[in-house]
């Protein structure tokens, strides 16, 4: 069986996805390296009986958008949140390095109380544990544009599929 307008829908609600996903990562700041950005996409597999749509991206993409509960966490939104500090289960030393890499990638430094800049080292170690105490806010960059754009498109996806039975039933048997 053809199932060209089943797939257009898929396609349109994809392309909907990835774009607003990107969209939210500029308009919320979060688009640092632009490697997040650049890695979400889809691939839409069509099979003889089935349809399957996945959405790539970084890794770390997920903790972006769910958030990360803390060991004292302070944010509402992440409570919903798989992620948690403090259970030994990430890669260890995953934070540190990612935060010591993006400390030198943006060249930001603070002053201590006599005006000198402080080193990286002693930035990375502020940082780190005030994210590893309080957690990292979810963004839901992701799960927004997703449920919305299911929304949008399920009554399309239902027209879509019916139109190609139809299609495809010549005289009681199928081409």
């Amino acid at each position: 069986m053809d199932f060209q307008k089943t797939e257009q829908v898929l396609t349109k609600y994809a392309k909907y996805v990835v774009q607003q996903s990107r969209s939210n990562l500029t308009k919320g700041r979060n688009k640092s390296s632009g490697k997040l950005y650049q890695s979400i996409t889809y691939d839409l597999d069509v099979e003889k009986d089935a349809f399957l749509l996945e959405f790539l991206m970084e890794d770390y993409g997920a903790f972006q958008d769910k958030g990360v509960k803390g060991i004292k966490s302070t944010y509402s939104q992440s409570n919903n949140s798989p992620f948690r500090f403090g259970r030994g289960t990430g890669k260890s030393g995953g934070l540190t390095q990612g935060i010591g890499k993006w400390l030198r990638q943006k060249r930001f430094q603070w002053k201590d109380k006599k005006g000198r800049f402080m080193s990286y080292k002693s930035m990375q170690y502020i940082i780190v544990n005030s994210i590893y105490r309080k957690g990292l806010k979810a963004t839901m960059f992701f799960t927004k544009p997703f449920d919305k754009g299911l929304q949008r498109m399920a009554n399309n996806l239902v027209d879509a599929f019916v139109l190609d039975i139809e299609n495809n039933i010549v005289f009681g048997e199928t081409k």
